[in-house]
């Protein structure tokens, strides 16, 4: 609940991370599959807050994780699945709510691995 409020004020001047939105777009691969590309839809502004880390065990060694929550002006292309690219750091997002149900702002629920 004191998410939500928070929304309710936000202050547009805080959205201040550049960030390229993403979406996943298939590329043959010559022997009759697809490899998943991603082609660039927009650049966009936004918040990035940090909210949780965790590490698992996997094959090559330990993997870490860090689960964000992206605030951006809400925008009808938005969908699970895309990511937001800031630099070499990728935020593949997991879920999407307009937090005030105004539709004046998007909150994705994002995952950046960390290595």
């Amino acid at each position: 609940m004191a998410r939500l409020a928070a929304m309710l004020d936000l202050d547009p001047g805080r959205l201040t991370a550049r960030l390229v939105l993403e979406r996943p777009d298939p590329v043959g691969d010559g022997q009759g599959g697809a490899e998943i590309g991603f082609v660039e839809l927009a650049r966009v502004w936004a918040l990035i807050e940090p909210l949780r880390f965790a590490e698992e065990e996997r094959a090559a060694g330990v993997a870490a994780s860090v689960t964000h929550h992206v605030t951006l002006r809400a925008r009808a292309d938005l969908a699970p699945g895309q990511r937001f690219r800031k630099g070499m750091r990728l935020f593949v997002i997991a879920a999407l709510c307009d937090p005030d149900e105004t539709g004046r702002y998007a909150l994705a629920r994002c995952r950046e691995d960390v290595g």
